[in-house]
């Protein structure tokens, strides 16, 4: 393995990124270490498809399940965590790989992040307070004549990104899309990144049929169980596709046939959401197609041509 090198594995959901991490830390004595926002969550497991118990005896698995449904994960502790994990798979000899969809988390760890003070817990409360006194609409017209910037790329209703964007300027005195203009340093290592690029039908139909997998394999109980806790809804871990949903279902708002359909429909449209990030804002090493029999091989036979 090159020094300080890590390899990077991502594509939209579904994709097969968990299966190729798996294979390949096989082959090259690796560690996969997690690049998905849900993942990183301890309450879902079946719901965001992290590792079974059996794939986690096969190789080291670093960063799933790690945080309550409460925690807030912004990218640069995302990139902090991540770090500490690919500094220590190297000091040990092992290859790190990141595994995961989440390219905004994944371009803050290779090109770095602004460095943003910390916000008082009073200015986070107020910031959730106002939103919920003016109202989503209200909100974003406020916070345009804050940081003008940061609301032209922020989808509307968009509670969590809105109400930061408002805590950071309140906090700071200065926007926050301003404060993303200082990137920071980038990350110290060579990074390979392998981007799965699945044909559209084909992802829509895995992205069917392993939601019905999930509920083969329990999601419902497991979804019920931080329901009946009647978590706060402001929780980011409850944002997690089908999550959602499900919770329409146990309320009776719901059969669960339909919160099936829209959780499936949700879950395509994030696909198709991370694609169009991926073609606008990475620069893959190489693009593998999932549905070939040669992708792994691909990917093996690239990584030992570009070891040295």
């Amino acid at each position: 393995m090159a020094q300080g090198r890590v390899i990077v594995v991502t594509g939209p959901t579904a994709s097969g990124k968990s299966a190729l991490a798996l294979a390949l830390a096989e082959r090259r004595s690796g560690t996969v270490i997690n690049a998905d926002a849900m993942q990183t969550y301890d309450a879902f497991p079946i719901l965001t498809a992290q590792p079974s118990a059996d794939e986690r005896a096969r190789v080291p698995h670093a960063l799933y399940g790690v945080l309550p449904l409460s925690e807030t994960l912004s990218a640069a502790r995302w990139r902090t965590l991540a770090s500490a994990e690919i500094e220590g798979c190297l000091a040990a000899g092992r290859t790190p790989i990141l595994c995961g969809g989440s390219g905004l988390y994944l371009r803050t760890l290779m090109q770095g992040i602004a460095t943003i003070p910390d916000v008082p817990q009073q200015v986070r409360e107020q910031a959730n307070a106002d939103w919920q006194a003016l109202g989503a609409d209200a909100f974003r017209t406020r916070l345009a004549e804050k940081d003008p910037a940061i609301v032209a790329r922020l989808k509307p209703g968009d509670r969590q990104r809105h109400v930061r964007a408002w805590e950071v300027a309140s906090a700071t005195g200065r926007p926050l899309s301003d404060w993303q203009t200082d990137a920071g340093s980038p990350a110290p290592w060579r990074f390979a990144t392998i981007l799965l690029a699945p044909e559209r039908d084909w992802l829509r139909g895995r992205i069917e049929s392993r939601f019905d997998a999930m509920l083969g394999q329990g999601v419902l109980a497991e979804v019920r169980q931080v329901f009946d806790r009647s978590p706060d809804p402001r929780w980011p871990g409850l944002k997690a596709h089908g999550a959602p949903e499900l919770f329409r279902h146990f309320r009776g708002e719901l059969p669960l046939e339909k919160a099936r359909q829209i959780a499936i429909d949700h879950t395509r449209q994030y696909a198709k959401r991370q694609m169009t990030w991926f073609r606008h804002q990475l620069t893959p090493d190489l693009v593998v197609d999932p549905q070939s029999a040669q992708a792994l091989a691909s990917v093996a036979q690239y990584l030992t041509k570009t070891e040295a």
